[in-house]
């Protein structure tokens, strides 16, 4: 995610005065300070200011905080979408690959640790999480995995999908991602999706289809966090 939204680009914005530009740049810049203040301290003023926007054109794209704050979790959705699943995110009869998966996910996580915290809450907290866009796709590809021969029998999906999440996106609270180096963020990554690949792979999948896998993480030595 961008780490701001740059004067040029509210000036091109602004000359271009394109309404799907405009709520573009506001989303990115609630994005922005949501990851900071949580939901409770988002505001339809301060992103405007954020965002270099005028605060009656915010409000006409967001009308109440609530709206901002749905349309806010969505397009962090979306970001997960590309990030995790990439050219394939509008695929759905895209075969899951559980590796490939574990790995982008951890890494987006690592790298938005405030937002991915938040986007979380607000979805398990959701009456309706099938309605949030990355949490639909996961658990659709996670279903189709499950009925593959590639898995064990009886996976929970949703079970599943849930003790996935919050582990991902509760590791970087614990290896305290916001002051770790880009090097040293890597390899936390790293380490939590080999760590729950070797899980998956004596629960949910099937051992003898991911032989190269296996033999990969059986080689893969511990980490201690320092």
């Amino acid at each position: 995610m961008p780490d701001d939204v740059s004067f040029a680009e509210r000036k091109t914005q602004k000359g271009k005065r394109n309404p799907e530009n405009t709520r573009a740049t506001i989303l990115r810049a609630a994005g922005k300070l949501l990851a900071k203040v949580g939901p409770e301290g988002l505001s339809v003023s301060q992103v405007a200011q954020l965002a270099g926007v005028n605060r009656g054109t915010a409000y006409q794209h967001f009308p109440t905080r609530e709206l901002l704050l749905k349309a806010t979790t969505a397009w962090v959705s979306e970001q997960l979408n590309r990030a995790v699943f990439g050219e394939e995110a509008t695929a759905r009869d895209a075969v899951l690959d559980p590796q490939k998966v574990a790995e982008h996910l951890t890494v987006f996580a690592m790298e938005n640790p405030e937002l991915g915290r938040v986007w979380l809450m607000e979805v398990l907290s959701s009456s309706r999480p099938t309605g949030d866009p990355f949490w639909n796709q996961y658990r659709e590809r996670l279903e189709g995995f499950a009925k593959s021969d590639l898995a064990q029998p009886g996976i929970d999906v949703d079970v599943h999908s849930v003790v996935m999440l919050i582990g991902t996106f509760l590791w970087p609270v614990f290896a305290r991602a916001h002051v770790r180096t880009a090097k040293e963020r890597q390899q936390m990554a790293k380490r939590f999706s080999n760590e729950m690949l070797r899980l998956s792979l004596h629960g949910t999948m099937r051992p003898e289809k991911f032989a190269e896998l296996n033999a990969k993480l059986s080689k893969t030595p511990s980490g201690r966090l320092r």
